[in-house]
């Protein structure tokens, strides 16, 4: 049965106000933070991260310093280093994060192309659009690997002059056979971004096919779609170099109610707000992990990076002070 399509939302309307501040200069904006209550002994060292950080990524690690009011004032004894402190764990854990996410990312798609060509018997099966639901997002879906192959086949070639340098295999594949115009499906989930194959995946028109790509990582299709929609918007924010550790996501994963799905043991206590954080990210990513990567030291990584930070740290990405007690997280920092 078709799945009923829903009416793209409406975008917000726009503020009244005209932007007029005007840009601002590095010893400037030292005085804005000092301002504000900032304790910054060195002067010249705070400068030198204002120029290669940038004020305005480097502010919004400010906030949780603050009193509270309209005026951005500081806490007492805040100093530079507490916010730069804070800048590099939020960069660490998007590097962990990330870790992870490329390994999710990496058995999706080798999911995705390995059901649907032993399953159809036909390497280039994404060009048949019975295998879609919505046919205007297939054709969209061909535009796109076919961009990406005319965009290879314009560019320079691939060196391969020695034993070490290899083409690659797109272009392998383009320069040596004629047809079929596009590469095969192991080729063709490489052009994507992670976005694009969650809308691919999403767009299999056999609920049996969904199923069987979800369950080779030992998922539910539903679970599968949700968590992908999430993990396009959080792999966005570290690609970025965004604000992760207390930024809200707007998309977050569904809590899994198959017991087939490993998951926290206590997840009906898990309060609403660190529902809507990025604690239920972290538990996803390990439980996709217990299945494609079971020796993985991920867990443990974590553990170490978050055990060092202070509650306030904790509160803001929604983890339970004893978090790590969970035995779904202790099976694995044992």
């Amino acid at each position: 049965m078709p799945q009923p399509r829903h009416a793209p939302r409406q975008p917000r309307p726009r503020g009244p106000l005209r932007y007029d501040k005007p840009p601002m200069e590095l010893d400037d904006l030292v005085d804005r933070l000092v301002d504000r209550g900032l304790v910054v002994p060195d002067r010249d060292r705070a400068r030198r991260y204002l120029r290669h950080i940038g004020y305005y990524r480097l502010s919004p690690y400010t906030i949780p310093f603050q009193q509270g009011g309209s005026d951005h004032l500081l806490r007492d004894g805040t100093s530079f280093d507490d916010v730069l402190d804070l800048y590099v764990f939020d960069r660490t854990l998007c590097l962990v994060v990330m870790d992870a996410l490329e390994r999710v990312e990496v058995a999706v798609r080798a999911a995705l192309t390995d059901h649907m060509s032993t399953t159809y018997g036909d390497a280039h099966w994404y060009m048949d659009a019975s295998h879609f639901r919505d046919r205007g997002k297939h054709v969209g879906l061909l535009k796109i690997v076919r961009d990406t192959c005319d965009e290879r086949l314009r560019g320079t070639p691939d060196a391969g002059e020695d034993s070490l340098v290899h083409r690659s295999a797109l272009e392998h594949y383009l320069t040596t056979y004629g047809s079929p115009e596009l590469p095969p499906s192991w080729l063709m989930v490489e052009t994507l971004t992670v976005g694009q194959l969650t809308s691919a995946y999403r767009n299999l028109k056999r609920r049996a096919d969904r199923t069987a790509v979800a369950r080779s990582i030992d998922l539910t299709a539903p679970v599968l779609e949700s968590w992908m929609q999430t993990y396009v918007r959080v792999r966005n924010v570290c690609a970025h170099h965004g604000r992760l550790w207390n930024v809200g996501l707007g998309v977050y994963p569904a809590i899994p109610n198959s017991s087939t799905v490993s998951w926290l043991e206590g997840h009906e206590a898990l309060p609403e707000r660190s529902r809507k954080r990025l604690y239920p990210v972290l538990v996803s990513l390990q439980t996709v992990l217990e299945t494609i990567s079971p020796r993985s030291g991920w867990a443990r990584r974590l553990h170490g990076l978050l055990s060092t930070r202070p509650t306030m740290n904790l509160r803001g990405m929604g983890v339970p002070e004893d978090w790590a007690d969970d035995p779904f997280w202790r099976r694995h920092l044992d």
